[in-house]
């Protein structure tokens, strides 16, 4: 069964265990330990030995499926960039908007400027 790996080596290195000490508190073996973090597949004695030594819920240690975008889903972002010609475009707010719209799954696909009207829309 799937695991987060992620996790696993993050609750391992918040209590500054090595993979070695890992195995020693959980109950398992090493190549268990080194199966998990380096593919993320545990068989559930393993998770729940794991759970455990974490003192966390099983539940907290499953893979989280990361959600996947269909073909054609977009959205569009506006920024009002008024004055973009007379006037200074706050371009790190611009940037910062859409690094969060990337940390959400999103790509940049198209980018255009409407020089009368004064917005500029990405299509993410």
């Amino acid at each position: 069964m799937k695991i987060n790996t992620g996790r696993v080596m993050e609750l391992r290195k918040a209590n500054s265990w090595s993979q070695e000490e890992l195995v020693i508190t959980a109950g398992v073996n090493l190549r268990t330990v080194q199966r998990i973090e380096n593919g993320g597949s545990a068989s559930l004695q393993s998770k729940k030995a794991l759970a455990s030594a974490f003192d966390v819920e099983v539940g907290d240690l499953d893979h989280q499926e990361k959600p996947t975008m269909t073909k054609y889903e977009y959205k569009v972002v506006k920024f009002d960039v008024k004055g973009l010609f007379g006037g200074k475009v706050n371009m790190a707010a611009m940037e910062a908007e859409l690094n969060q719209h990337g940390a959400d799954g999103w790509d940049v696909a198209h980018i255009s400027e409407i020089l009368n009207s004064a917005p500029m829309t990405s299509m993410l």
